[in-house]
């Protein structure tokens, strides 16, 4: 019997793809947002994986990313415009393939928004910079506070804390 996270993660994988899933329409138009840029000056800064992710909504194929087994302490910062969202010390293995963390790096870092792409209602995660798509906010995370940031890879940087 599938439990609610295979679920969601098998609904969701079938509509990704081969590679990379594309959402529905570009990531945040530049309106309210800090760091913005024209869509020719985000695929130029960005890779073209990154882009589909950041910018389109996508969702990198699981267990692909290096960020995965990031074990150091430090940040993890928007790929898109280098502000840190998340600490190591919240990171999680959630078992589903992708980076988890169980809160954000302070409350002004991210924003959600509403998701009803392939057929699922979820929270979409953007970063409150640049509006860049991170990932997905889910309510079976670990304590405190039982929340699961379920993001991608692709959508991170990792700076390591130094001593």
């Amino acid at each position: 019997m599938l439990n609610r996270r295979q679920l969601l993660l098998n609904a969701g994988l079938a509509g990704v793809g081969l590679r990379l899933g594309i959402g529905q329409g570009a990531a945040m138009a530049g309106d309210g947002y800090a760091v913005v840029h024209s869509e020719a000056e985000w695929r130029k800064l960005l890779t073209a994986d990154q882009y589909a992710v950041l910018r389109q909504e996508g969702t990198e194929r699981p267990y692909t990313s290096p960020l995965l087994h990031e074990k150091r302490k430090g940040n993890f910062a928007c790929a898109g415009c280098e502000q840190d969202v998340f600490a190591s010390s919240t990171k999680f293995d959630s078992g589903t393939g992708w980076p988890s963390f169980w809160a954000p790096l302070n409350n002004q870092a991210i924003g959600t928004t509403r998701d009803t792409s392939y057929g699922m209602v979820r929270e979409a995660v953007h970063c409150s910079r640049c509006g860049g798509h991170l990932g997905h906010l889910f309510d079976d995370g670990p304590k405190p506070t039982g929340l699961r940031y379920c993001l991608n890879g692709l959508a991170l940087k990792f700076h390591p804390a130094f001593a």
